[in-house]
C-alpha cells in the first residue's frame, strides 16, 4: 500500500536525519548520508520547517495506525467493590 510506504520511508529518512544532528550537537561525525534525493534534500527540510499543527493535519488525513483512536470507556456500573 502507498501510505505505508510512504510512511516507511518518512520514518527512516526523518530517522536519519534526526541521528545526524545529534552527531553533530556532540561534535561527532555524522552517519554517512545515503539514499534518494528527494527524500533527504526536499522531504526533511520542509518536513522540519512546516508548523506542528498542519502537521497533525496531515497525518491525520493520511490513513494508518496513527490514525487509531482510543475507545470510548463504559460507565462503571454498581459499586467498585
Amino acid at each position: 500500500m502507498i501510505t505505508r510506504w510512504l510512511r516507511e520511508n518518512a520514518q527512516q529518512y526523518l530517522l536519519r536525519d534526526a541521528q545526524a544532528r545529534v552527531a553533530r550537537a556532540h561534535g561527532q561525525r555524522p552517519p554517512p548520508s545515503r539514499g534518494s534525493f528527494f527524500w533527504r534534500r526536499i522531504f526533511v527540510p520542509i518536513y522540519r520547517l512546516t508548523p506542528w499543527p498542519i502537521r497533525r493535519r496531515l497525518l491525520a488525513a493520511m490513513p494508518g495506525s496513527h490514525r487509531k483512536h482510543w475507545s470510548t470507556p463504559t460507565r462503571p456500573v454498581g459499586p467498585a467493590i
